[in-house]
């Protein structure tokens, strides 16, 4: 296992983020709309370095077989509000291909959502197939297979306190 981005590395970048967030929604409700399974420890390092009015959901999703994005979304657990006037910021671990995401957001407005944002903390654009950019990015990545920090291999190796690569 290599270190791609380490603990340290991670924390600081949340806190910048986290301040940028309370900034842009200052005097406003946000909900976090966390993505499980893979997003959760960003999620909740994330959510305690914003300021303000903030709710948490969760949804759960998932594209992906192993290794590969199998190209067909499964939703498991939606956000069942009504989404009138909410102001949504979508927590996602990584964009790869972007077909989670551009569902997401197009469904989330569709549903009239005041807005919807997007945090990756990973992005990994090489692979984008939809056209989806994150308003809030953690960290760019090359086309490497990562693990830690929430994310996994066949469920193992989310408790990883950084992101790391195996070659």
């Amino acid at each position: 296992m290599k270190v791609l981005i380490s603990e340290e590395e991670i924390e600081k970048r949340l806190e910048e983020i986290g301040k940028q967030i309370s900034n842009d929604y200052k005097g406003k409700e946000l909900t976090l709309v966390v993505t499980l399974k893979g997003a959760i420890i960003a999620a909740s390092t994330l959510a305690k370095r914003i300021t303000g009015d903030v709710t948490i959901e969760f949804i759960k999703v998932s594209s992906y077989e192993k290794k590969e994005s199998t190209g067909e979304l499964k939703i498991e657990l939606d956000l069942d509000d009504d989404l009138t006037g909410k102001n949504l910021l979508i927590i996602e671990d990584i964009i790869d291909t972007g077909t989670t995401l551009y569902y997401l957001k197009n469904n989330y407005i569709n549903r009239n959502a005041e807005s919807v944002k997007i945090f990756a903390l990973l992005d990994k654009p090489s692979r984008r197939i939809k056209d989806i950019e994150a308003d809030y990015v953690g960290f760019t990545i090359e086309n490497k297979f990562v693990v830690g920090y929430g994310l996994d291999y066949e469920e193992k190796l989310r408790e990883l306190p950084y992101i790391g690569y195996i070659e």
